[in-house]
């Protein structure tokens, strides 16, 4: 009897430790969102193909969330077509889009030494991310606290680190709040309830600035919920009623409004950050941030065009602040993968507020 019990249990540890270790193992082929055109949501498939190999600095992660960002449609589409000189000019170079993950690192690379296979982590991939494994360089890998739910953490990478690197620009930095006892200084964010705007709204409250946010009327219950002192409807004739330097910087996310209107707004010596704006099909934006480096020495506020890029030192801040409940991930709606297209199709009709994720595992 004793014997049988002794089998027993020597054999289920053995198929306990079988199990663990083919759920680290990582597999070699996956799911993920393809397409082999540019397009709308109709040219995405959920296909099944070889999961990718980590290069010896990179780690593979198996994702559990990604994040939906414009960025990412606008790459879907080949939109401004500009882009596809880097992306493959008659069809998608790499053909899985999405670049903010969240999960589980399955293997690594044989030069990296930081990170360990079952760690939970969360960053910017250069490409690939809707899918069930992706690979991240490792000094790009920032590790997730256990408290910290995947889908939150991949809200992060590139919508709140682009807005923390806007508020620098415009001289705000939530880890060096204003004196609470003095007159706070304010902050005008064109397209608050969108992933960035929403990110810079937080963070401009938390460095202890006002914040006034333009939006749709339909969602400015939502943008008042971020902390918002203010907001204006994005349809309505708010620049004109706007005192001239009314605000100390102006965060302008939507391209929609002149450049010397949005210098008007603010007093002598302010800053204006540009970031995005939709732009003709063609060359996107670029008209536009090109045009105010040329006009920058004429003008009494400050022009700043913002290219952001991939910063583990940011997101590490990021991810801490989250993880203190002082930074909101401003889900909107969790998806499964496999309902991409229905996600990204109420992502182009404006319909979500702040995030949008899709669910991997």
């Amino acid at each position: 009897m004793n014997e049988t019990k002794a089998e027993t249990k020597a054999e289920t540890k053995a198929e306990t430790q079988v199990e663990t270790h083919a759920a680290e193992r990582p597999a070699t082929a996956m799911r993920a969102v393809a397409q082999h055109r540019y397009g709308g949501p109709e040219v995405l498939a959920l296909e099944t193909g070889a999961a990718p190999e980590p290069k010896p600095d990179e780690v593979l992660v198996a994702v559990h969330a990604v994040d939906v960002a414009s960025g990412d449609v606008r790459i879907m589409r080949g939109e401004p077509k500009l882009m596809r000189a880097f992306f493959g000019f008659r069809r998608p170079r790499v053909p899985t889009v999405g670049r903010d993950i969240a999960g589980t690192v399955a293997a690594v690379g044989s030069a990296v030494s930081g990170i360990s296979v079952g760690d939970r982590v969360c960053g910017e991939a250069s490409q690939g991310g809707w899918a069930e494994y992706a690979v991240l360089p490792e000094r790009f890998a920032v590790r997730v606290p256990d408290d910290v739910g995947f889908a939150d953490a991949a809200t992060l990478p590139v919508s709140a680190g682009t807005a923390l690197q806007g508020l620098r620009l415009a001289g705000i930095d939530p880890a060096r709040p204003v004196d609470a006892s003095g007159s706070r200084p304010r902050l005008l964010v064109i397209g608050a309830s969108g992933g960035v705007g929403g990110f810079a709204m937080q963070l401009a409250v938390i460095a202890g600035w006002q914040v006034v946010g333009v939006c749709s009327e339909a969602k400015a219950d939502h943008v008042r919920a971020l902390g918002a002192d203010r907001v204006l409807d994005r349809a309505g004739d708010w620049p004109d009623l706007e005192a001239d330097g009314s605000y100390d910087a102006v965060f302008d996310l939507a391209g929609a409004q002149s450049l010397g209107g949005l210098a008007r707004l603010v007093r002598r010596g302010g800053t204006v950050v540009l970031s995005a704006g939709g732009g003709d099909g063609l060359l996107g934006p670029i008209p536009r941030l090109v045009g105010a480096m040329l006009r920058r020495p004429f003008m009494h506020a400050s022009l700043k065009p913002l290219a952001a890029a991939r910063d583990a030192e940011d997101l590490e801040a990021l991810v801490s602040l989250l993880e203190q409940g002082r930074l909101g991930p401003m889900i909107d709606r969790i998806v499964p993968l496999a309902e991409v297209r229905a996600a990204v199709e109420a992502f182009q009709a404006g319909e979500v507020r702040g995030k949008l994720v899709l669910e991997v595992r």
